[in-house]
């Protein structure tokens, strides 16, 4: 979600944890006997990916508003300041399209590239439904694909495609005019037409709906169905928060995403880790991610209170998948609070709640693990201060060498009507990770030229426009300091990101520091990836685990961030990632995966083509100092024998007089400041305050 409060609390992201061995196996465990039967999701409605009934918005319009009032003004946590090294991380430079990591065995696959294209872009972001939505970034990546479709949802639009890259949705261009032209979003269609809401905001009118964010899908091989979950925040129509928030799940019909539709609604609000004293609710449903096993489908989300600072745990719920694909019109939920079920090793009797819980996905029909009554493992990480300082927030050392194993059992017993899942949970001793340092990007820290337009525009004082001498003027009312730079993107925190679990595996990465090492000696701090192939089992009744595999993906000079892991039935595995360095733009990069010498060279899936020129880089949008959103998560799928991936990344490239067009005197093009999408109006390539893309990319491993 790109709103300030959960960004403001992730951004605390710490821990206490002191240093343990690297190899140390805690053999900890907790186990929840009880799980808490929740509301169950509702049936409540039916729907298609078509878009809703709007009012075209253009030059009559209420507000010009641009963002949704969830921006982020917090600064990052700072970045570890000690030295992460592994002696596999690459030297040298290496080429931008392929950059060996390490020498040594070779990986028993070496992805083979089989396509791409483009997806999701801000331009479709911002213009589907009539422009009746918000500028929004970063993007948050969903990606699911089965039945010969790929279906990505990004922030707030989704869209459904073949495989060559072909949307298979209802073509909208000549109904979707704003500013009184069609506008091509490549037949995009907005979230809260699909979850059946009116539109983000209604130009004409001012009035907001709900605010839908935070995307997440699979697709389903046995029941043959898609899953897409949301979070759905209830809103008054100036635009501010009840408190009341949702888990909006949509299933398909069939195995066709281009159909129809079922609508779930689960309410998350009260559920945390109590409704008094410490951390009181209402609380906000934060981060909402997806698995499934053979029996179930579970999201889990990250508990924040709306009233205070803190945090309330990861909150875990557990949905027959037999239900749901069904159709039914009640579906139970076992509801699942983690608080108070992590041990801390240094302080016997101290727990911890989860934070960032990921449920793991699996590939094909054969892959769930069926001990136990059946089982869904999740994987987490504890160098966050929502872990270590769940109440008080206070911020800790930023590192940790441990990561939690988590299992929920007896998952068959979600088809009955008396559900008896139990929830246990293994602390893992791990290689080190800490909060990596921003990415560098070309041009990072100097003055945004021209091929920059925004930053440009914003520190110009004399170009001739529409509105006067100065750029800046077409952006602003009252005028800004003229001293921006071009940025450094985020690099995320150290919360896990995408699990899967296959071939009898848990996979998991997440961000971290890491120090390249040059001829044999530590070099700067870079922002690298940890990942984690973890051996788990409940065969004997209890959880236990161990380490298989584990290491760095990093190279000097380089950026990796948002990793993401898809991996075959048969073990073959893909990392997506987003790559920067010195001199290659944002580009979505990617290396294979195994559980016997685990990661293979850095490829670029596409190379970016511009520097990120979004509003969360300019102190002037955000505030001082900027943050620089960039990510939250990437995806990656399985189908069959292939692996897709989607990241962040600049697709596209606009000088500053396309950018300005008819708002430059003299100049031409289209009359929506910033699309550079010419006289003719489209498709633009970007909108006047961002550019972020989105690329799709399909891999043999």
């Amino acid at each position: 979600m790109g709103s300030s409060r959960r960004s403001r609390l992730r951004r605390i992201s710490a821990i206490s944890v002191p240093v343990l061995a690297l190899a140390a196996a805690l053999g900890m465990s907790v186990t929840q006997a009880q799980a808490e039967p929740g509301a169950s999701a509702r049936l409540v409605g039916t729907s298609t990916a078509t878009t809703g009934a709007f009012t075209p918005s253009g030059d009559g319009d209420v507000t010009q508003v641009e963002f949704a009032g969830e921006t982020d003004a917090e600064a990052a946590t700072a970045p570890y300041a000690g030295i992460i090294t592994d002696r596999s991380l690459s030297s040298g430079h290496g080429s931008s399209k392929s950059i060996a990591v390490r020498s040594g065995p070779r990986a028993k696959s070496n992805p083979a590239l089989k396509g791409g294209f483009d997806g999701l872009n801000l331009y479709q972001q911002r213009y589907a439904r009539g422009g009746n939505q918000f500028t929004v970034e970063p993007p948050d990546q969903a990606l699911c694909v089965g039945n010969g479709h790929v279906l990505e949802a990004v922030n707030d639009v989704l869209n459904v495609y073949d495989t060559s890259g072909a949307s298979v949705l209802p073509d909208n261009t000549a109904t979707n005019i704003v500013s009184g032209s069609p506008r091509n979003v490549d037949h995009a269609v907005d979230l809260n037409s699909f979850f059946g809401y009116a539109p983000a905001i209604n130009r004409s009118t001012g009035v907001r709906a709900q605010f839908v964010t935070d995307p997440v899908c699979l697709f389903d091989a046995a029941t043959q169905r898609f899953f897409v979950g949301v979070l759905t925040l209830e809103t008054r129509p100036n635009g501010s928060f009840t408190t009341v928030n949702h888990i909006d799940m949509a299933v398909s019909q069939s195995a066709n995403p281009a159909g129809s539709w079922n609508i779930y609604r689960l309410d998350v609000t009260n559920d945390g880790t109590n409704t008094g004293g410490a951390n009181p609710g209402p609380y906000l449903g934060d981060y909402p991610h997806i698995g499934a096993d053979a029996n179930g489908v579970y999201i889990t989300t990250n508990a924040y209170p709306w009233g205070t600072n803190g945090f309330a745990g990861a909150q875990v719920y557990a949905l027959s998948k037999a239900q749901l694909a069904a159709g039914a019109s009640s579906v139970t939920t076992v509801h699942l609070d983690t608080s108070g079920m992590v041990p801390v090793p240094s302080e016997a009797g101290s727990t911890q709640p989860g934070f960032t819980v990921w449920p793991a996905q699996s590939p094909g029909t054969s892959s769930f693990e069926t001990a136990a009554g059946g089982t869904e493992y999740f994987l987490s990480s504890n160098a966050a201060d929502e872990a270590t300082h769940p109440v008080s927030g206070s911020v800790g050392s930023h590192q940790s060498n441990q990561v939690v194993v988590w299992a929920l059992t007896n998952t068959s017993s979600l088809n009955t009507s008396t559900p008896a899942v139990s929830l246990s949970a293994k602390v893992l001793g791990s290689e080190m990770y800490a909060i990596p340092p921003k990415a560098q990007q070309l041009g990072a820290g100097s003055a945004p030229t021209t091929a920059t337009p925004q930053g440009f525009c914003i520190n110009d004082t004399t170009t001739a426009t529409i509105a006067g001498a100065g750029c800046w003027r077409l952006l602003f009312g009252g005028q800004p300091a003229h001293n921006e730079v071009v940025s450094k993107p985020d690099s995320n925190d150290t919360r896990m990101q995408q699990v899967m679990y296959a071939n009898g595996k848990l996979w998991g990465a997440l961000d971290t520091a890491v120090n390249p090492t040059v001829d044999s000696v530590p070099g700067p701090q870079r922002a690298g990836i940890a990942w984690f192939i973890v051996k788990p089992s409940v065969a004997s009744g209890s959880l236990t685990a161990k380490m298989a595999l584990q290491g760095y993906l990093g190279r000097a000079g380089a950026d990796l961030t948002y990793p993401a892991i898809g991996v075959t039935p048969s073990g073959r595995g893909v990392m997506a990632f987003s790559y920067t360095d010195d001199t290659t733009f944002p580009s979505a990069g990617y290396a294979s995966i195994d559980a016997l010498v685990g990661t293979g060279p850095i490829s670029i899936a596409k190379e970016g083509a511009a520097t990120d020129d979004g509003f969360t880089s300019y102190k002037a949008q955000v505030g001082d100092p900027p943050r620089t959103r960039w990510g939250d998560y990437s995806a990656a799928a399985v189908d069959g024998s292939s692996v897709w991936i989607a990241s962040e990344y600049v697709a596209n490239a606009c000088n500053y007089t396309t950018w300005g067009g008819p708002f430059f005197t003299g100049g031409t093009g289209d009359n929506l400041l910033g699309t550079c999408a010419g006289a003719s109006h489209g498709p633009g390539v970007r909108t006047a305050i961002g550019n972020w893309s989105t690329r799709v990319s399909q891999l043999t491993p």
